[in-house]
């Protein structure tokens, strides 16, 4: 069975730049929610920072979503791959 590479794609950029912005708007409500996660995620990001401002949350979520699709078709292409040999041999 093939993974869709596309869907895979779609469905990491969304689900990573969810949980981005979903962290980041419980946290401009309540600043003590969610402190590690966006500290580590903005040393990662270069244009996110962990101040909590709606700008700075809007480029965290887009770098979000390209990250999460690089990595969704990254992956789904490996387990293709790799699955193409196993049912090959």
């Amino acid at each position: 069975m093939r993974l869709s590479v596309k869907g895979m794609t779609i469905a990491g950029g969304l689900l990573w730049g969810a949980s981005i912005l979903c962290v980041g708007l419980i946290h401009m409500a309540d600043p003590s929610y969610g402190v590690n996660f966006l500290q580590m995620t903005s040393s990662v990001y270069p244009g996110f920072h962990s101040a909590g401002t709606a700008g700075s949350l809007a480029i965290g979520t887009i770098e979000g979503i390209i990250d999460g699709g690089i990595f969704g078709l990254v992956l789904s292409l490996l387990y293709n791959a790799f699955t193409r040999v196993r049912t090959e041999a």
